[in-house]
């Protein structure tokens, strides 16, 4: 029996398109906001999700974001529902990676033949790894059976990296597959004057530096440990046989990729027209989803000032103005050791 996660802050939407899946044989699981739908999900992975955009606390486009990033939920099937007058904001949602969409009020008719489409549709497509946990060794264990991959076992155990230790740097050979079991590390590429641009932050359940792997090159940027990390390496040789070998887990990977260029290709879009207000707001907002991943009682944001500044492109003293800007409105709270996002929505619709 596949299980559904329902979205939707409308109570009245929500308990009728729950009944109707139930009465059609699906085990319903709802939420009434995004948060909570996270956290159902991180529980506990559906076999799809319907999701509305507008929403309180986290909205549609958050939820997304954080499936897409989150390698034990990338793959499942993501449905948004949308009124009519949000009709515009699909594309935005289509092109982070929604599958589908209904337009609310949708006929039941409708909404069934959407959710069983998609989800014959991906009915192929790569098993849960609950890489957070200990799914590693099982994502391990598939890879074996796919090939017979005995090397991918030699070299498994965890390797500890001390905060601030560079893993790779731009233009080393590419040659293993790094997944983060604990930490965090920062993906950055550097000026010829050594002006550092902080790509992406990769946290616990995260695999990182396979676009050199796939693309056949050396390491286009920089990898080293904002804290203290353990790693887990993956020879390269094993990782591009098991590709080649197991259709399911390159699709996992091709999605990871390719919600990587996305979030790249927003950030440059923002470099080049955002206002400096936008990119913190933005940069926050992308920081509070991945800590509702890593710890959704108290998603804190613990980021050194400077990190954070090379993150959104901007200079130390820069950040701190509109920091504070954002503490005087109540949007975050902001002391010496963290941040903590407040207000969600009122950071997503400031005025820029």
């Amino acid at each position: 029996m596949k299980t559904i996660l329902l979205i939707e802050d409308n109570d009245f939407i929500r308990e009728n398109t729950a009944e109707i899946l139930e009465l059609t044989g699906y085990t319903v699981r709802t939420a009434a906001d995004g948060q909570a739908g996270v956290t159902q999900a991180l529980a506990e992975r559906p076999d799809l999700v319907l999701c509305d955009i507008m929403m309180p606390v986290l909205d549609g486009y958050g939820v997304l974001h954080i499936f897409n990033q989150n390698p034990r939920l990338a793959g499942v099937p993501f449905i948004f529902l949308t009124a009519r007058t949000e009709r515009a904001d699909l594309r935005r949602g289509m092109a982070l990676g929604a599958d589908d969409y209904l337009t609310k009020p949708f006929e039941k008719s409708d909404l069934l033949s959407a959710v069983s489409g998609r989800l014959s549709r991906f009915q192929h497509l790569q098993p849960a790894y609950d890489l957070r946990a200990n799914g590693l060794p099982e994502f391990l264990a598939d890879a074996r059976q796919a090939g017979s991959l005995a090397g991918l076992s030699a070299d498994r155990r965890p390797h500890a990296v001390p905060r601030k230790q560079i893993i790779y740097a731009e233009g080393d050979e590419a040659t293993r597959l790094y997944f983060v079991q604990a930490g965090r590390v920062k993906i950055s590429k550097a000026t010829a004057a050594g002006k550092e641009l902080i790509t992406g932050i990769c946290a616990a359940g995260e695999f990182f530096g396979y676009r050199a792997l796939l693309a056949g090159s050396p390491h286009h940027d920089a990898a080293v440990a904002l804290d203290d990390a353990t790693l887990r390496y993956i020879p390269a040789d094993d990782f591009a046989q098991l590709l080649l070998r197991n259709p399911e887990v390159s699709q996992q990977f091709v999605r990871m990729l390719a919600g990587r260029l996305d979030q790249q290709d927003a950030q440059l879009l923002d470099l080049a027209y955002g206002s400096l207000r936008k990119r913190v707001a933005d940069s926050l907002l992308h920081l509070h989803a991945q800590q509702l991943i890593l710890s959704p009682a108290d998603p804190l944001i613990q980021l050194a000032r400077e990190d954070m500044a090379a993150l959104i492109g901007t200079t130390p003293e820069s950040l701190s103005r509109v920091l504070s800007e954002f503490r005087q409105d109540e949007s975050i709270e902001l002391t010496p050791k963290f941040i903590k996002v407040l207000q969600p929505d009122k950071l997503r619709h400031s005025n820029w």
